[in-house]
């Protein structure tokens, strides 16, 4: 076991060169030191407050001290973020000759001359690899356009050689070329989502302030965002777009969740307007495992249908730009094949309220038996609509996010 563990321990590299890395180490330290520095501000601003008989003054100070809590825990997350990458490693797995030359033949029988193979394996045990490789000039002088090498295609034929269900990585490109390149291709989750939705805008307005985002990240998570704007038309809709859009970057940029919700709310409680106020509702998926974290900030409930057993989440708390600090309702499950989460604005609770109420909604949703999120999604709204007697006093999305096991035929 000893002999094993150091074999791995020699086979383990940085993600990033060493100089690099202690750059980026470098920088996480002096991050830390600036927010210990405005902490330390902080802390002597407070002891001034006391003595300050002046109201105004009094109310400064605090925002003043709020702001510089803020911007200290933004420092210390964008640290940790430096400090993450750096540290990050993956395990390499050497590739025998004999192996090498059986995959490049396997390549080369298919119009590919291949160069390099790397094979990494993650912290989270997910395999990375890396080929470079390019079309035999010939073959692909004979190819017409429509008969391009696909990167799908190369991922199916490196998954029979690994017999690992490969795909190409995020923003790969579509199709080989005659020049060197390097492709990457990753291990497939196990589970894919279908998602749908269904949308009414409020009947006084021409555009809907709910806006949705389905982000897929690279390690294998699908994001759904579902935020709701203060009010209703066209600022109302610019709120909501910006808090999708401030999410996704900081999510794609490394922060944290609750870092980065933290960050948005301190960014729209300090332009001090109503209309920043926004509701955030999060479900963060893991394809690999199934796992799921669920973040909600002032947002409507939140259902997962198993068959007929409905799961209801949800939360009190405030929207964002309320406070300069707010606590995020974190939930975990673990969804499986077959099940569906159904996420909702405010104005599906308001259409109920107007007809037999949100409380029969869980029965609702338990009794419908279709299998496609569209229709799902369109059933609750007819409901909601019906309920309402076709007024749409605010505006309504329904998003429905169906889970397939690909390891399962799954018949829709």
């Amino acid at each position: 076991m000893r002999k094993q563990a150091q074999v791995k321990d020699d086979n383990r590299i940085t993600i990033i060169p060493e100089y690099g890395r202690q750059r980026l180490l470098n920088y996480a330290e002096s991050f830390r030191d600036l927010a210990d520095l405005f902490e330390e501000e902080e802390g002597g601003t407070g002891a001034v407050i006391g003595h300050k008989q002046d109201r105004r003054d009094y109310l400064w100070q605090r925002k003043l001290q709020e702001n510089q809590g803020l911007l200290a825990e933004h420092l210390k997350e964008m640290a940790h973020i430096m400090a993450e990458v750096a540290k990050e490693t993956c395990l390499y797995h050497p590739m025998s000759e004999r192996r090498y030359r059986q995959m490049a033949k396997l390549l080369r029988e298919s119009g590919i001359q291949l160069r390099n193979y790397f094979e990494l394996e993650h912290e989270d045990g997910h395999v990375e690899i890396s080929l470079t490789m390019k079309t035999i000039s010939e073959k692909y002088v004979r190819l017409r356009e429509n008969e391009h090498i696909s990167v799908e295609d190369v991922a199916d034929f490196i998954s029979v050689a690994n017999n690992t269900r490969l795909r190409p990585a995020k923003n790969a490109p579509l199709y080989l070329t005659p020049e060197w390149s390097t492709y990457y291709f990753l291990e497939e989750p196990v589970y894919h989502l279908l998602t749908g939705v269904a949308k009414a805008v409020k009947e006084t307005e021409h555009i809907s302030g709910d806006n949705y985002s389905f982000y897929e990240a690279e390690d294998g998570r699908m994001v759904t965002i579902l935020s709701d704007g203060m009010g209703s038309g066209e600022k109302a809709c610019s709120g909501s777009e910006r808090v999708i859009e401030l999410t996704e970057r900081l999510l794609e940029a490394g922060f944290r969740k609750e870092a980065a919700i933290q960050m948005i709310n301190g960014a729209l409680a300090a332009a001090g307007q109503e209309e920043n106020m926004s509701t955030l509702d999060l479900c963060d998926m893991n394809l690999y495992t199934g796992e799921c974290e669920f973040i909600k900030v002032g947002a409507a409930c939140t259902y997962i249908k198993r068959g007929r057993l409905v799961d209801r989440l949800s939360a009190q708390n405030f929207p964002l730009g309320v406070f300069g600090q707010l606590e995020p309702e974190v939930l975990y499950r673990t969804l499986q094949n077959g099940d569906y989460v159904i996420m909702l604005s405010d104005g599906v609770m308001d259409a109920l309220s107007q007809g037999i109420g949100e409380e029969v909604l869980p029965e609702i949703i338990g009794k419908m038996e279709f299998s496609n999120p569209n229709e799902i999604a369109n059933q609750i709204l007819a409901y909601c609509l019906k309920q309402s007697k076709g007024q749409i006093r605010d505006d309504i999305t329904v998003l429905v996010v169906g889970v397939w096991d690909q390891t399962e035929d799954c018949n829709l």
